[in-house]
C-alpha cells in the first residue's frame, strides 16, 4: 500500500471566491427572513411569531429540528472525533433514534394537546409558578452559554487555522441571524434552517468525495481505516470512563438528545408549530433521518481525513494546535486549486451556527414572553406583544453575540464543551418533566430537591472532568502518526498554531476520585443529572407528602393520554 503524503501548501487562507460563496449563503438566509417578515404579511399575533401560526408541515419542520442542534460545533467537532476515536461515533445515531421515538410517542403528545407555547408553562400547570420560573431561568442561562460557544468556537478555530478575521465573522453571522429571526419569526427560522441544512450536507459531500479521490478510492479508504482500527463498532466495554462505547451511545447519548428534543423549548416550539399532531410526529421522524444523514456524512469525512493524513498527522506535526482544526485545515489543502469550494465549507460551518443561534434566540424570546411578561401583563394589546417579541429577539441576539465575544478562554474540544453545557443544565430539567408527566406522586418540594441534587452533581462531575481530564488511554484515543511529515516550516504559510509540546507532566498528582469519578464520559453528564433528579424527587415527595392524583388536571400526566383517541388536529381551533 502506497501511503499518501500531504504536500506543503503555500496558501492557508480563503480567496475572494470563497468569501463570495460565504456571502451568498448569508444573503440567502437574510432574504428568507425578509420574505417572511415583510412580504408575507408579517405576524399578526405572538403565536404567529413563535409557532408560525401552528400551520407548518412536517418536512420543513423536521429539517429545521435536525439543523437546530447540528451547529458549527458539530460540523467541526464530529469529524475530529471520528478521526481520533473511529467510525464507532456513527452509533450516536442509535441514541438519536431512541430519542426520536420517545419524543414522538411520549413527550410530544402531552405538549401538543395542551396547546402551550412555552414548555415551562407545563411546570406551572403541574407543580407551581416557582418551579416554572426555575426551569425558565435554567433554560435561559444554559441556552445563552451554549449559543455563545456555537457562535464563538468556529470563529476562533477558523481564525487559528486560516487567519479569517474572528470579529468580522462573529459579528456578521450574529447580526444577520438576529436580523432575520427578529423580522421573520418562526417561519423564517424554519425555512432558513431548511436552506442551511442543505448547505451543510453539500459541504460534507464535497469534502468526502474529494478526499476519497485523493486517497485512491472508497476501497482504499476502507482498507486503511480497517487496518488502523478506525472501523470499530464492536466496543461493548461497560466502563463509563471510556469516552465512546456502544453503551455510552445507547445510555448516555439517548438521555442527552432527549433533554434537547423531548423537553427543550427550542425543539418543542418547532414540532408544536405543525398543523396536526400526526404532522408533528412525522416531523420528528423526518428530523431523525436528517440527523443520521448529517452525522454519517460528518463521520465519513473524519475517516477520510484520517486516511488522507495517515503518515503525517497535522496535530503532531504542529500544523494545527487542536483536533477541532483538522477539518478546516484539510479543506484548505485539498481544495487549494478550486476557488469557491473552501467557501462552501465556510458556508457549511456557519450554516450550522446560524441555524442553532436563530433557534435559540427565538426560543428565549418565546419563554420570556410566555413565562415572564404575559403573567404580569395579561391585558397587553396584541400588536404591542408582537413588537415586544421582535425586540426581545433582537436583544437576545445582541446578548448572544456579547457572550460569544467573552468566550475567548474557550480552547479545543468544542463538541464536548457544548454537549457538557446541555447535559449539565438540560439533564436535570428532563428529570423534572419526567417526574411531572410520568409520576403522579411528585410534588413541588420533590421536584425542587431533585433539580438541586441533579444540577449540583452533574455540575460537580463536569467541572472535575474539566480540571482533571482523563488520560487519552482511559478515553480510548486511537494512535495517530507523523512518520513522513516535512519539517515544520513557517515560510510556507504554516504559521497558525505551534508544534505540540512532548512529555508534559501534570503539576498535580491524580487522586482516586479524579481517576474514577471525574473520568466519566461527558455523554453521561446528562444521564447523571436526569437520574439523580428523578430519584431525589421521588424520595423527597414521599417524605413530604405525595401529591394525590385526583388533584392533577387531566392531560398533565402521560397516562391520561393512553387510550385517549382525542388528537387535536388544528391547534388554532382550540385556542
Amino acid at each position: 500500500m502506497e501511503s499518501h503524503e500531504p504536500y506543503v501548501q503555500t496558501r492557508l487562507t480563503f480567496s475572494l471566491w470563497d468569501y463570495g460563496v460565504f456571502a451568498a449563503m448569508l444573503l440567502g438566509s437574510t432574504g428568507i427572513g425578509l420574505f417572511y417578515g415583510l412580504f408575507r404579511g408579517g405576524q399578526k399575533t405572538s403565536d404567529d411569531f413563535f409557532t408560525g401560526g401552528r400551520s407548518m408541515s412536517a418536512v420543513p419542520v423536521g429539517l429545521s429540528l435536525a439543523a437546530s442542534f447540528m451547529s458549527a460545533v458539530q460540523v467541526l467537532g464530529v469529524p475530529a472525533e471520528a478521526y481520533r476515536y473511529g467510525a464507532k461515533f456513527l452509533q450516536m445515531c442509535i441514541g438519536q433514534t431512541l430519542n426520536s421515538l420517545i419524543t414522538a410517542y411520549f413527550f410530544m403528545p402531552v405538549f401538543y394537546r395542551l396547546g402551550i407555547t412555552s414548555t415551562y408553562q407545563y411546570l406551572a400547570m403541574r407543580f407551581s409558578r416557582s418551579v416554572q420560573l426555575c426551569g425558565t431561568i435554567q433554560f435561559l442561562v444554559g441556552t445563552m452559554l451554549y449559543t455563545g460557544i456555537v457562535i464563538y468556537a468556529p470563529a476562533l478555530i477558523l481564525n487559528q487555522v486560516t487567519g479569517l478575521d474572528i470579529w468580522a465573522s462573529l459579528f456578521s453571522t450574529g447580526a444577520i441571524c438576529t436580523l432575520y429571526t427578529s423580522l421573520g419569526g418562526m417561519k423564517a427560522v424554519i425555512w432558513t434552517d431548511v436552506f442551511q441544512v442543505l448547505v451543510m450536507l453539500s459541504g460534507f459531500f464535497a469534502i468526502a468525495i474529494r478526499g476519497i479521490l485523493l486517497v485512491g478510492g472508497t476501497s482504499e479508504v476502507l482498507n486503511i481505516a480497517s487496518n488502523y482500527s478506525r472501523i470499530n463498532f464492536g466496543d461493548f466495554d461497560p466502563d463509563p470512563r471510556r469516552r465512546y462505547t456502544f453503551w455510552t451511545f445507547v445510555c448516555g447519548s439517548t438521555f442527552l438528545w432527549l433533554s434537547m428534543y423531548g423537553v427543550n423549548q427550542a425543539q418543542v416550539q418547532r414540532y408544536i408549530s405543525c398543523k396536526t399532531e400526526n404532522q408533528a410526529k412525522l416531523a420528528i421522524m423526518v428530523n431523525q433521518v436528517a440527523l443520521c444523514v448529517i452525522v454519517s456524512s460528518a463521520v465519513v469525512c473524519g475517516i477520510v481525513m484520517f486516511t488522507f493524513y495517515l503518515n503525517c498527522d497535522p496535530l503532531l506535526a504542529g500544523y494545527v494546535s487542536a483536533p477541532d482544526q483538522y477539518i478546516p485545515y484539510m479543506v484548505l489543502e485539498i481544495f487549494e486549486y478550486y476557488p469557491g469550494i473552501p467557501g462552501l465549507f465556510l458556508a457549511c460551518a456557519y450554516s450550522g451556527t446560524l441555524s442553532t443561534a436563530s433557534t435559540s434566540i427565538n426560543a428565549m424570546a418565546a419563554v420570556t414572553v410566555e413565562d415572564l411578561i404575559k403573567p404580569r401583563m395579561a391585558n397587553i394589546p396584541v400588536k404591542t406583544l408582537i413588537y415586544i417579541s421582535k425586540g426581545l429577539s433582537f436583544l437576545y441576539g445582541c446578548a448572544c453575540i456579547t457572550v460569544a465575544a467573552l468566550s475567548s478562554l474557550l480552547g479545543g474540544g468544542v463538541l464536548q464543551g457544548s454537549f457538557t453545557i446541555m447535559g449539565v443544565i438540560s439533564g436535570p430539567l428532563l428529570g423534572a418533566f419526567i417526574l411531572g408527566m410520568f409520576t403522579s406522586s411528585c410534588n413541588t418540594a420533590g421536584v425542587f430537591a431533585g433539580l438541586a441534587v441533579g444540577f449540583s452533581l452533574s455540575l460537580w462531575v463536569a467541572v472535575g472532568g474539566t480540571l482533571y481530564p482523563p488520560s487519552p488511554e482511559m478515553m480510548g484515543v486511537l494512535p495517530i502518526y507523523a512518520e513522513h511529515c516535512p519539517l515544520y516550516n513557517t515560510s510556507h504559510g504554516i504559521i497558525y498554531g505551534s508544534p505540540p509540546l512532548k512529555n508534559i507532566t501534570t503539576a498535580f498528582e491524580r487522586t482516586t476520585i479524579s481517576e474514577e469519578f471525574y473520568s466519566l464520559s461527558y455523554l453521561y453528564y446528562g444521564t447523571l443529572g436526569t437520574l439523580c433528579t428523578i430519584v431525589s424527587g421521588i424520595i423527597i415527595s414521599h417524605l413530604t407528602g405525595p401529591t394525590k392524583r385526583e388533584t392533577i388536571a387531566h392531560g398533565l400526566l402521560f397516562w391520561d393520554l393512553v387510550g385517549d383517541s382525542k388528537s387535536v388536529e388544528n391547534k388554532k381551533d382550540s385556542e
